[in-house]
């Protein structure tokens, strides 16, 4: 049985990674991929890039959410998968997204990756543990883990807010802990703001950002913090 899946690719400025990001998802055995890059206005090649790479460009004002959300409604296929720019999905993801899209159970779930930083770092491996922690505990994976799930159970959410940032939890909380599975493949993703900004600052740079969302400041005001 053959998945129809649409990848989303919501990118600004991403030359530098997204020819990567869409050669790594190749063209997967028991996947119809359908893979769209919406673009928030890029002042680099990245539009061009992805072109050259054969697939299909949208644009939206730029706003992570509404970038998501205008990839979406451009397609049609069943399932959904919606992947950052400088993420890309590691060894067994397709099988692994099959095997989700083909339980009947999961009509109305969502799947998430392991998150993997592509760092050698031994803090790296500390930030992914405590990833997993608040994924297991709490129901938030990130737009950087990836997300997957079918096109009817995106609607019935209404999808992504258009909002600049924290669309990930936004989204996340109307799924609700009990419908977001984890799947299991990794998601590669950079860990150049980890190693720009400090292995110790950014992660209380994102804790802050979440606490502030929890108490209800826009997320217009929090991304002057994120950076």
């Amino acid at each position: 049985m053959t998945i129809g899946l649409d990848v989303v690719i919501p990118a600004l400025n991403a030359a530098a990674s997204l020819g990567g990001t869409i050669a790594a998802l190749g063209s997967p055995a028991g996947l119809s991929l359908t893979i769209t890059v919406c673009d928030g206005g890029s002042r680099d090649d990245t539009p061009a890039i992805a072109r050259r790479a054969g697939v299909r460009v949208v644009t939206a004002p730029a706003g992570r959410g509404g970038q998501l959300s205008a990839g979406a409604d451009s397609g049609e296929a069943p399932w959904l998968f919606f992947l950052h720019a400088d993420s890309r999905p590691g060894p067994g993801w397709s099988e692994a997204i099959r095997r989700f899209a083909t339980d009947a159970g999961n009509q109305d779930r969502a799947t998430y990756f392991r998150l993997r930083l592509d760092s050698a770092d031994r803090r790296a491996r500390r930030i992914e543990r405590l990833v997993d922690w608040r994924c297991r505990t709490f129901g938030l994976p990130y737009g950087d883990q990836g997300l997957v799930m079918a096109r009817a159970f995106y609607r019935h959410l209404g999808g992504f807010a258009a909002v600049p940032l924290m669309e990930d939890v936004e989204l996340a909380r109307r799924i609700g802990r009990r419908r977001l599975v984890p799947l299991d493949a990794e998601m590669i993703t950079s860990a150049r703001r980890y190693e720009r900004d400090g292995w110790v600052l950014r992660p209380l740079r994102n804790l802050s950002c979440l606490g502030l969302y929890f108490a209800g400041v826009p997320p217009h005001v929090i991304r002057r913090l994120y950076g």
